[in-house]
Order: C-alpha cells, then structure tokens, then sequence
C-alpha cells in the first residue's frame, strides 16, 4: 500500500500516533522516523493480509509494545546521548538544540538573580528579617514566583496578552499581601500566608499553559511539573541545610561565626533562587529520566491507603470526634491534598488505553476513605461554626476548602468507578481533574482579597 493509497483516516492516526512519540524527549525526530517507518510497514503486511487499515493499525502498534519500552530501548542504544541530554549545555551534536540549551542557561541565570535581589530589595527600606518576620512571610512568594514565571514565559515566547495578565495577577497578589492593617496576631494573617502561595503558584501554572490554556494535555502536564519541582525543591533545600551547617561549623572552628551570612543572605537568597532553578530543571530533565513523581505515587498509594482505612477504624472503635483546631485542620486538609497528589500522578504516569486493573481499585478505596474523612471534617467544622465558637477566618477557609475538595473527591471516586467498570473512558478523569484546577485558585484568591475585610482583619 502507497502513502496515496491509505485514507486520510489512517494517515492521521500516524500523525497523532507520531506527535505522541515526540512527547517523550529521548525520542529524538530521526527515532520517530524509524519507528513510523517500521509501523507502517506492519500495516501494510496486515493490509495485505486482509485486515482492514484501521485494524491494522491497532495491531501493529499493539505490536510495538509500549512507549515507555520503546523509550528504555532506545535511551540503551543511544546513551551517550543521554548523558549529554543530562548535561547543562545540552546536545552538542546538535547546534539548535545547543544555541536553546544555552540561551535558557541565561534565561535562568537572569531569572534567578532577579529573584535574589527582590529578597534584599526590602532591606534597602529598613526591613530586616530580624524584625519584619511577618512582612517577609507575607511576601516570599512574591520575590520568587513572579521570576518563575518570567522563565517560563521566555521559553513559552507568551504572547503579550498573557504576559500583560500576569503581571496584573502577581500585582493583585502584592495588594493583597500588603494592603491589609493585618497584626502578628491575625488569624487573617495566616491564612493569607497558606493562600496566597497556592493562588501565584497557579498563576505560574497560567504562564506554564502560556497560549495553549484550554488544552487538560497542557494541564495535565503542568500538575506533572508541579510534582517533580517540588522533589527536586526539596532535594536543593536539604542539600543547601547541609552546605549551611558545613560552612557554619568549620569557620567556627577558626573563630569566625558565619551566622549573620548564612541567616540574611545564604538561606533567604539561595531559597529564592532555587524556587527558579528547580523549575528550569524539570523543563531541562523533563522526559531524559524516568520521573520520580509518579514513581513515589506507585509507592506511597498503598500505604497511605492502609493508614486512612485504619484511621476510620480507630474513628469507629473509638467513637471519639475530629479535632478542629487550627493545626489539626490544616493536617487534615494536607491530609486530603497529598491523596490528590497522588491521584493526579497516578493520572498522568497511566497509559490512557491500557484497561482497569489493581491499582485502579487500590486509588478508588484511597479516594473513597478520603472522602469519608472529609464529610466527617465538614461535620466537626460545622458544628463549631454554628455553637458557640463561631466563624473565624481559619475555619471559614477550611470550610470552603473542605467543600471544595468534597466535591472533587467525590466525583473523582465515581468516574473511578465508572472507569473500573468499562463505562467511562480514562480521558474523562483527566479532563476532570486538570478542569478543576480554576476552582481552586478561585478559592485561593476568596480567601487573600475578600476574608480579611470580611473578618475585620481579625
């Protein structure tokens, strides 16, 4: 069979099955052409066989094996390109590739100094750790994300209006972290500070879709992003922890006491650097290795699964309520933010066509006993509001996001079961999933603009 001689039909699931292929970065074009070259003559021998093209088609990719395989096969038969893909500057053998590779170098280097000297900008004004502790918790997010942001749009090339949409959000965020006669003491205060954050990181998400906003692909891709920049955030964090306590303890061997340096200007600076650098090493790595997010989702479903179907035992043996206070709800709420997390990394790890099996039914008995533990939550929030304690700026966020998450968890948990039973398509997960994700940063912004006036700034 002739390339003029196949439908268009088919000619277009080998150009869909090819944009699939690219998605993987250590599949380089001349790897895509081969493989497309190897399919279509499987097609063509089953074609001849008495298949009909679309049959065909399914079989011989069928064939194929997996991506992921394919991808293992060939970072083996290709791994020196693989550990140049892992170096900083790129693929020299390729000088596109090189000349992109460097110019983000600088992209990032820019980016990252701009964040550090937003950190020192205040102390300029008078404001000093020491003193102004709220000023600065307040503001964090502020003198990292924002450059975050600017890196990603640079290697999206945003278009005007995006960017103009940007910065109007990150400048809202500043209003609403500095406008407000907020005390040390204010319960708004500390809602602001657990907000504000998850409202700009999704405004970075905004500059991560860039133009291709509508597309649960490209949000989907950007939850992926979300998880393995928090590991590799994590990872510098600890590394920077141990460089701290080195350089504290030998210069105090000699007699100088590094503590001024390493308090104002190493920890503060290099968190707000690597707020950047983490975020240009996911776009950097994305696809080289195997991503570690979906690997721990593998890992820690089961066991938090276990321990949330033993916590609603000990509920029921016990008899014994929720504790409400301020720290229990935010546990709880993390508590139901993690199992989320792995939900959605679960999401974006799976192969969309392969059936239900375990491990679905595993993530439906986890998403279900979180939802359990939310309404009892809900309950227990409620009751105190309506007593004698009242409403306050901590429960009020708790209640709107405990409703929120009740609402996603429990569709979530029926399109599971609807999956697992052969009724809904995988794809219809996603697109719930990643659509939500304006709910949440809807909320984020209730909380930072309307509930300090709201509460009278208590």
């Amino acid at each position: 069979m002739t390339a003029q001689d196949r439908p268009e039909e088919l000619e277009a699931q080998f150009e869909q099955w090819r944009q699939y292929v690219l998605r993987r970065r250590e599949l380089q074009p001349l790897d895509a052409d081969e493989l497309e070259d190897h399919l279509r003559g499987s097609v063509d021998e089953l074609v001849s066989a008495g298949l009909s093209p679309d049959e065909a088609f399914l079989v011989a990719v069928k064939r194929m094996g997996s991506l992921d395989e394919l991808s293992r096969e060939f970072a083996r038969e290709h791994s020196e390109r693989l550990w140049k893909q892992l170096v900083l500057a790129g693929d020299s053998d390729s000088p596109a590739a090189g000349t992109r590779s460097r110019r983000d170098l600088w992209a990032l280097v820019g980016c990252a100094v701009g964040a550090v000297a937003s950190v020192k900008v205040p102390a300029l004004f008078g404001l000093s750790f020491a003193d102004d502790g709220t000023f600065y918790a307040r503001n964090f997010a502020l003198f990292a994300l924002p450059w975050l942001a600017a890196f990603l749009v640079w290697r999206r090339k945003a278009r005007l209006p995006v960017i103009a949409i940007l910065v109007g959000l990150f400048a809202l965020g500043a209003v609403a972290a500095n406008a407000y006669p907020l005390g040390d003491e204010s319960q708004s205060l500390v809602v602001t500070g657990i907000h504000l954050p998850i409202a700009l990181w999704l405004v970075v998400g905004l500059a991560y879709v860039a133009d291709d906003w509508r597309s649960s692909r490209r949000r989907m891709d950007f939850i992926r992003f979300t998880g393995e920049w928090f590991i590799y955030f994590v990872l510098m964090a600890l590394g920077g922890g141990v460089l701290s306590a080195f350089l504290f303890n030998t210069f105090n061997a000699i007699g100088i006491v590094p503590e001024e340096f390493i308090s104002q200007w190493l920890l503060p600076c290099g968190a707000a650097a690597v707020v950047v650098v983490a975020g240009w090493l996911v776009e950097a790595k994305q696809s080289v290795v195997e991503n570690i997010a979906p690997v721990l989702t593998r890992l820690f479903t089961p066991l938090f699964t276990a321990a949330l179907l033993a916590f609603l035992v000990a509920v029921v043996w016990t008899s014994h309520g929720i504790d409400v206070e301020r720290e229990a709800l935010i546990l709880f709420d993390l508590l139901l933010v993690v199992v989320l997390g792995l939900l959605l990394y679960s999401l974006s790890a799976r192969d969309p066509l392969a059936p239900p099996g375990p491990f679905d039914k595993l993530q439906l008995a986890l998403v279900a006993s979180a939802l359990v533990i939310d309404v009892l939550v809900l309950v227990e929030i409620t009751g105190r509001i309506t007593d004698e304690y009242g409403s306050t700026p901590n429960r009020a966020a708790a209640l709107g996001e405990n409703v929120i998450l009740l609402v996603n968890l429990a569709w979530s948990a029926w399109l599971l079961l609807t999956f697992i039973r052969r009724r809904t398509p995988f794809a219809a997960l996603e697109r719930w999933q990643t659509g939500y994700l304006p709910v949440y940063a809807a909320w984020s912004w209730i909380v930072v603009l309307v509930f300090p006036p709201l509460f009278n700034y208590a």
